[in-house]
Parts: C-alpha cells; structure tokens; sequence
C-alpha cells in the first residue's frame, strides 16, 4: 500500500495543467509555502522583479522571473513554483478579487485563489509574450502583448492590431483616462481610442517613440515615459522633464510623480539580457508635487547607479518598493533595504 501511495503522489506533482472549459486549469497545493532550505526553491524573489502590487488585503505580489511572491508582511510564498516555471512581468488584482499574471511566453494565467487558469494564444491571446494587465471601467481585462492588445470580456478574446489603427503591433501598455479614452503605448507611437475614433498622440507632427509608461494623475493629466523621456500632456500642452530614457512613472499619494531612468554613466551589467538601454546604470527620482508646474525644477534623486529598476510601488506603510535585476529593495524615507531579506544595503 505505502509503494501505491508514493506512486500516487508522484503523479499528483506531475499534473501541471488539466482541460476546463478550454483553458487549463491546475489546483494549487493547500500549503505552498515552501523552505528553501529543505527544497532549494526560492522563498523570495532573487532574480528579475517587473512588478509590484499590493492588494485590498494588504499583501504585496511581487511578478519576478523566478516565480510570483505573494508577501503577507511576516513571510514570503512562491504560488506558482508548483504550477509552472514561467518567467512573470506583471501581476493585476481584478475588481472581484482574483488575480491575472502575465508571463514571457507563456501566456497569462488567472489565479482565483484555490487554482489556475492559463490562456494561450490556443484561447485567442494575441501573443504568449505579454508585458503588462490592465482592467478597465467595465471590469474588461486588457494584455499589452508583441502581437497587439488583447482584449478578454470573460468569455472570449478580442484583438486589436495595426489593422485596426495602432501604430505598431508591439503593445507595451495601455490605460483609459476619466473621460473613457484608452491610451495604447506602442514601439512605435501612442494611439488613443475615444470610442468611435482612433488617432495618433504627436508633438510638433511627431509621433512619441517606444512609450513604456502611460499613467494619469490626480489632476487629470498624462504622464508619457519611454524612449523620449519624460512628457506630461494636459490635453493641450506637452512639458517634458527629462530627455533620459524612462521605463516607469508612478505617483505616490501625496501627488509626488516618481520615474525609473537611464543616466549616462555607463555600468557593465552581469546578466543575459540584450542591450536595449541596459549598458547604462538607472535611477529613481522624485518629482515634487509643487514644483510640477516648471520643468526647469531638477526631480530629487532617490537612488543612482543601479543595474536596472522596473516596477514601483508606494506600500500602506508609505514605503516605496521596486524591482529591480535582483529582486525587490524598499526605500522608507531615509535608508534602502534588501525587501527579501530586511537587511540594509547602504
């Protein structure tokens, strides 16, 4: 009976995916919290961090390359290193309280808690590379993909290419404003729909390069970051802040507008990835709420001479996370902190 019963585990652990309505769905384990001494798989994110969120219960998902980390302020757990070994960009927690990964080429996969789903381009997802999620006013889930934007109603996939007016197929984000406009940021330009027409956001007849980040502030305007740099857009008027690449904008809650840039110091970087930008060290700055009005005002530098930073994040504590080549630091005001490990770096 005892060789059954391991023989019978053992094929529990190798089911990864099982057909449900014709998307995969796989049960996760009741306790995932895995020792890593015991098992030698990471507890906590050391590898690529693309992004962070924190939920309406408080824990911090963390989508990193080696896993998806939920952190519920006492420990970590890695929820999908039994499920799949994809490499995640971006995590999104959708009004009913379920949660969407987007991963570098294997889909998305929807989490309701107990178990899995993973859509493929086999279920009509643009691409299986997908960057980032975004959910709109109607509860629509939206993934910014290489082959286009998709579109999931729940049901079905809907895509939207360079047929349909976008100006380049490689999708980087997409966001709608107050007044119901999606904002597409693409390689090659930033489309916004209002609905019934679609145009292409210029500056002086020129469209804006490879935008990697749309965001809309309290007040209403549209910060642009990417390979132009910094832009904000009240609908009428273009400022622009910096002329460094930026890949992130995020603003805090006090209304400080917070970026991820390239600085010309160049800095030999130990990792597989392709140049793009990388041969550069990054950093953080804070643009100060008064000060949003003149562009000649310099941003506070929070943190230089960084590999790479990616996702940023303001936790209820008030402290800011972010990704960066090696895992998630968190910054209190003061001093800089390894987040895995709460150990301060410098």
């Amino acid at each position: 009976m005892k060789i059954y019963a391991n023989i019978y585990i053992l094929l529990l652990s190798l089911i990864v995916y099982t057909s449900c309505t014709g998307q995969n769905k796989t049960d996760l384990p009741k306790d995932d919290i895995i020792s890593r001494k015991k098992h030698g798989i990471p507890i906590a994110p050391n590898n690529i961090t693309r992004n962070i969120k924190q939920d309406r219960k408080g824990n911090i998902w963390i989508a990193a390359f080696d896993g998806i980390f939920r952190y519920d302020g006492t420990s970590f757990t890695n929820i999908t290193n039994r499920v799949t070994s994809a490499r995640f960009f971006s995590v999104l927690e959708d009004r009913s309280g379920n949660f969407w990964f987007s991963s570098v080429g294997s889909g998305v996969f929807y989490y309701d808690g107990k178990s899995f789903r993973n859509f493929t381009t086999k279920n009509g997802l643009a691409n299986d590379r997908v960057t980032e999620i975004y959910e709109d006013r109607n509860g629509i889930i939206w993934f910014s993909t290489e082959s286009g934007a998709s579109r999931f109603d729940g049901k079905s996939f809907r895509n939207f290419t360079t047929k349909d007016g976008l100006p380049s197929n490689n999708v980087n984000w997409i966001m709608e404003d107050k007044t119901g406009k999606f904002w597409v940021a693409t390689q090659a330009g930033v489309y916004i729909y209002d609905g019934k027409t679609g145009t292409i956001l210029t500056h002086n007849g020129t469209p804006f390069t490879n935008v990697r980040t749309i965001i809309e502030d309290k007040l209403g305007n549209i910060w642009l970051g990417g390979q132009d740099g910094l832009w904000r857009y009240n609908g009428g008027i273009f400022i622009r802040y910096t002329t460094s690449f930026v890949g992130y904008i995020y603003e805090d809650k006090t209304g400080n507008i917070w970026i991820s840039a390239n600085s010309a110091i160049k800095k030999k970087l130990v990792n597989d990835l392709p140049t793009n930008n990388n041969d550069s060290s990054w950093t953080i700055s804070r643009y100060n709420k008064n000060s949003l009005q003149d562009n000649e005002v310099l941003p506070e530098l929070i943190k230089t001479n960084e590999e790479m930073i990616f996702g940023i994040m303001e936790a209820n504590d008030e402290a800011i996370l972010f990704g960066t080549l090696h895992g998630v630091y968190r910054y209190d005001g003061k001093t800089f902190t390894d987040f895995k490990a709460n150990s301060q770096i410098f």
